[in-house]
This record gives C-alpha cells, sequence and structure tokens, in this order.
C-alpha cells in the first residue's frame, strides 16, 4: 500500500517561504538538502510525518506560473476563528471565511491563505469528516 510523504512545491525566496510556513502553520524544517544548482527543504510539522517540500532553483529571478491545474493543500487546526485571526495579527492575509454546506448541514468551515509565491492553502476546522 502506498503511503503519502510530501508535497513539493517550487519556490522563488527560500527566507521568505521558510517564514511564511513557520509563522502560518508551525512547520519547521526536518532536511535541507543543497545541490550546486537548487536546495530541497522538507519542511514537517510534529503532529505528522507529511511534509511540504519546498524546491529552490537558484538560477531562477521570475515568479512560477502555477498555471490552472494546480488546486491546494489542506491543512486542520483546532478553532478555525482563533487561527484566523492569528494570521491576520501576523499580516499573513487569510481570505474570508466560508461555511461550506451539503444537504443543509455543514460540511467544512475553512478560509484559504496564499503562501509569497501564490500557492493557495485551505485551513479547515478539525471535525466532522476532518476529524
Amino acid at each position: 500500500m502506498a503511503k503519502p510523504v510530501h508535497s513539493m512545491i517550487r519556490v522563488l525566496d527560500e527566507a521568505r517561504s521558510l517564514d511564511f510556513y513557520k509563522r502560518a502553520f508551525g512547520l519547521e524544517v526536518a532536511d535541507h538538502l543543497k545541490f550546486s544548482d537548487f536546495a530541497l527543504i522538507y519542511l514537517r510539522h510534529p503532529s505528522s510525518p507529511f511534509e511540504v517540500e519546498l524546491t529552490v532553483n537558484f538560477d531562477r529571478k521570475e515568479p512560477y506560473q502555477l498555471g490552472d491545474g494546480y488546486g491546494h493543500i489542506a491543512v486542520v487546526v483546532e478553532d478555525l476563528d482563533t487561527e484566523h485571526a492569528r494570521f491576520e495579527r501576523e499580516k499573513l492575509a487569510p481570505g474570508p471565511l466560508h461555511d461550506f454546506k451539503h444537504d443543509g448541514k455543514t460540511l467544512a468551515r475553512f478560509f484559504f491563505v496564499s503562501d509569497p509565491d501564490g500557492y493557495k492553502i485551505e485551513v479547515i476546522q478539525r471535525g466532522g469528516r476532518f476529524g
């Protein structure tokens, strides 16, 4: 059986991305591999073995074009309202809170935030399907 281990995204500015993922989600560097023309940085939260892999190509000067195929990464939090307020205090520019319903019942409460390279991250209230 396959086990998901990481999701990779290309980032332009290593320091800016590390700062964002640490302040926004508490992700810490689990491994940092530097090569002659690129670096791979694996970020992990203590609560999960799943990692976000940041790829930094040293010769890249212009922002990446995300295209129309990328969706988002999702994380769950205990208290969505508190996290949304914290994101605002941290000036991380969270989007509005959404109450997503199905058959008249709340399926999920969430907001989106974009990282420095424009990747979308969905922040979901823990509970229900997102226990």
